[in-house]
């Protein structure tokens, strides 16, 4: 049919009343926060951002905004999922952990999250270079940098699904990264979600995740 795209677009921009993210299935937003902390940590979509915040409080604590675990995006249908993202400082903090990509089922613990494509930041690793990752349960690559930095300057940051999920491709503001490792993901046939996850051990971070918007786009079926 003339004038029908060959693709799916998912698109969230944020927009919107200032509004704490709902922590349990809410009819009028696909997201929710899952959240740990006994002085919780804040996540508001405000002034068109997704914002998520620690806070100074000595304890663990988690925020995953998540659509629920609902799969809806068939791995072998995608074709590239975009997120713009920063963070509140100018770096991450030791003991800090910022996931941001797709996933299957939500984790507390980032890395028992069964299948993933994501960029990672992790302080204890260093406080201002992102990683990128993959597993399918079978093949796990981790803590591969992508040589560049995130501070408080938005990134655009693409995984890239369009070549076939055994070779997934990651972009930073256009520039392909980590591009001598290979992301194969060919073990996993099932869903996607978007995920983006800060969290910390018992500290008194107080780190800031800011999300500006996420694309998904899917091949039509």
């Amino acid at each position: 049919m003339a004038g029908v795209q060959d693709f799916v677009e998912y698109y969230d921009d944020f927009i919107g009343t200032p509004v704490t993210f709902p922590t349990s299935a809410n009819i009028g937003t696909p997201w929710l926060t899952d959240v740990t902390g006994a002085a919780p940590p804040t996540h508001v979509r405000s002034g068109s951002e997704a914002v998520l915040s620690l806070t100074v409080d000595n304890q663990a604590q988690i925020l995953g905004l998540h659509h629920n675990d609902s799969l809806a995006f068939d791995i072998d249908d995608l074709l590239n999922v975009e997120m713009r993202v920063k963070l509140g400082a100018a770096t991450f903090t030791s003991g800090s952990i910022l996931v941001f990509g797709v996933a299957s089922a939500r984790n507390d613990t980032a890395d028992s999250v069964g299948e993933h494509a994501w960029f990672r930041m992790e302080g204890a690793n260093s406080t201002t270079v992102v990683y990128c990752e993959s597993d399918d349960a079978t093949r796990d690559v981790n803590d591969i940098s992508s040589g560049k930095t995130l501070g408080t300057a938005y990134k655009k940051f693409v995984i890239d699904f369009s070549g076939g999920k055994s070779n997934v491709k990651f972009y930073i503001d256009g520039a392909r990264v980590a591009a001598s490792q290979t992301f194969d993901l060919s073990a996993y046939s099932s869903g996607f979600q978007p995920l983006v996850q800060l969290q910390k051990a018992a500290n008194t971070n107080a780190d800031v995740c800011k999300v500006d918007y996420v694309r998904i786009r899917s091949r039509r079926s």
